[in-house]
C-alpha cells in the first residue's frame, strides 16, 4: 500500500518475526496480569522491556547472571528493550507519551506538566535521574545505556536518544536532533566494543532511533543521518521512529522517515496500538509497534471489538452472558463472560486484569496478522475501510 507498505521477516537468535507485527510491551520482564505462556499462547512474537526501569529494579547484571531476558522471564521467543531514552520525556518534564499531544500553544523548553516534579536533567554527556522509586540519583549514558541493554540480552536494542516534546521549541528540537546523532555515535561504538568483549553471548541488533518531533526537514536529517553512520565498521540493524507525533500526522511523519532509511532494514515505531494508527503507520513503512495501552486499559476495564471499545464496567455487561466478543479466538472469549468479568472488576479481583488483558493483546496481536495477511493478498486499503468503518461507526 502506497508504495511503501510491506510483509518481512526479522531473524533473530530466538526467532523470526513475521512482519508487520505488534510487539508486546512487558516493561518490567512482564507483560502485567498476564503469564508469558498465555502471551505466546495469544500470538505475540515478540516481547519489549525497558532498560531504565530494569536497570533500577533487579539490575541488569542481575539479568544476565540469569542467562539473560529471555531465560529470566520465561520467554523463549525473540526479545527487545527500549533504551530509557523514553524517560528523558516522561521523567523530565512528566508527560506520558501522548500520540495526540497538541503542538498548538506554548512552546516552552522548560516546559513541565502540572504538579509534576522535574526527575531527569540532559546534558550534553548523558541525563542524571532521579529514581522514581526511592529518589536516588542515578545517570543514563549512551554507553551506560548500551552496557545495560548488553546486560539485559534482548535480541533487539535501541540507541539512547533524547525524547522531546511538542511543546519544546523549534531551536531545542534542532539541538536534540544533534545531540541524539552525537548519542548514536556513541551507541555504535560502545555496542562494537561490547559485542567484542562479551565472547560467546548471541549477536544482539542494534537499532537506531529518529527523532525530530513534528518537522519534516528534522525527521528527514536524522533519518538519513543516522542510516548513513558508521562507527569502527559498525552500522545500524535497524531503525525506531521515537518521540512525539502529532495524531493526524502520523502516517505523513512515518512516509517521512521511511523514505530515508535503507528499504533492507526494519523500522520500529515506538509506542502506537490504536488501530487507526496500526493501518496509517504500516501503510507508510513501519514494520513493528509496541504499546502499552492494551493492557493498560485492560486493567481499567476497557476491551476492545471489532465494533469499538467499551466498558465492562456498565450496566449493560452485569448480566450479558455472551463473551467479550462474539467471534474472538481468545482464551477469555472460550471460557468466559461478559457477566463474569463484569463481576470480577466490581469485586476487584486481580483474575480481571488477566482476562481483560489477554483479550486486548489477542486483539491487537490478530490485527496486524490480518493488516499482514491483507498486504500479501493485495487487499489492504479494502480490509481497512471495511475494519476502521466498522471499529470507529459510533464515533
Amino acid at each position: 500500500p502506497n508504495g511503501r507498505g510491506r510483509t518481512g521477516v526479522i531473524t533473530t537468535p530466538h526467532g523470526e518475526i513475521a512482519t508487520p507485527a505488534f510487539i508486546a510491551v512487558g516493561t518490567k520482564a512482564t507483560v502485567k496480569a498476564v503469564t508469558p505462556e498465555a502471551v505466546a499462547g495469544l500470538g505475540a512474537q515478540a516481547v519489549l522491556a525497558n532498560a531504565y526501569h530494569l536497570y533500577l529494579q533487579p539490575g541488569s547484571d542481575l539479568i544476565d547472571a540469569a542467562g539473560g531476558l529471555g531465560r529470566f522471564m520465561n520467554w523463549p521467543g525473540p526479545t527487545f528493550t527500549d533504551s530509557g531514552g523514553f524517560q528523558v520525556m516522561s521523567l523530565g518534564v512528566g508527560f506520558r507519551k501522548v500520540l495526540a499531544m497538541d503542538a498548538a500553544g506554548v512552546a516552552d523548553d522548560d516546559v513541565i506538566a502540572e504538579g509534576k516534579e522535574r526527575l531527569a536533567h540532559v546534558d550534553e554527556d548523558g541525563v542524571t535521574f532521579k529514581s522514581h522509586l526511592n529518589g536516588d540519583l542515578h545517570r543514563f549514558t549512551p554507553e551506560v545505556s548500551m552496557r545495560v541493554q548488553h546486560e539485559i540480552g534482548a535480541d533487539i536494542m535501541f540507541a539512547f536518544d533524547e525524547l522531546t516534546t511538542l511543546k519544546n521549541t523549534r531551536g531545542y528540537q534542532e539541538e536534540s536532533v544533534e545531540r541524539t546523532h552525537r548519542w548514536a555515535a556513541r551507541c555504535l561504538a560502545a555496542h562494537r566494543a561490547l559485542t567484542d568483549e562479551r565472547v560467546g553471548k548471541p549477536y544482539q541488533a542494534l537499532f537506531g532511533v529518529v527523532q525530530g518531533a513534528q518537522y519534516e526537514d528534522l525527521r528527514r536529517k536524522a533519518a538519513s543521518g543516522l542510516a548513513a553512520l558508521e562507527v569502527d565498521g559498525q552500522r545500524f540493524d535497524g531503525f525506531g521512529i521515537g518521540g512525539a507525533l502529532e495524531k493526524e500526522n502520523l502516517g505523513t511523519i512515518v512516509g517521512w522517515v521511511a523514505d530515508e532509511l535503507p528499504f533492507d532494514k526494519p523500522r520500529h515505531l515506538l509506542g502506537i496500538s490504536e488501530p487507526d494508527d496500526l493501518f496509517a503507520a504500516i501503510e507508510n513503512g513501519a514494520d513493528t509497534f509496541d504499546c502499552v495501552n492494551p493492557s493498560r486499559v485492560a486493567r481499567n476495564s476497557a476491551v476492545y471489538t471489532a465494533d469499538g471499545r467499551y466498558n465492562l464496567l456498565t450496566a449493560a455487561n452485569r448480566r450479558h452472558l455472551g463473551p467479550i466478543e462474539d467471534d474472538c479466538d481468545c482464551y477469555t472469549c472460550a471460557h468466559y463472560s461478559r457477566a463474569y468479568l463484569h463481576h470480577l472488576f466490581k469485586a476487584k479481583e486481580m483474575l480481571s486484569a488477566t482476562l481483560a488483558t489477554i483479550h486486548n493483546e489477542r486483539f491487537t496481536v490478530r490485527l496486524v496478522d490480518h493488516i499482514r495477511a491483507s498486504i500479501e493478498q493485495g487487499r489492504f486499503d479494502a480490509f481497512r475501510a471495511a475494519f476502521l468503518g466498522r471499529f470507529y461507526a459510533r464515533r
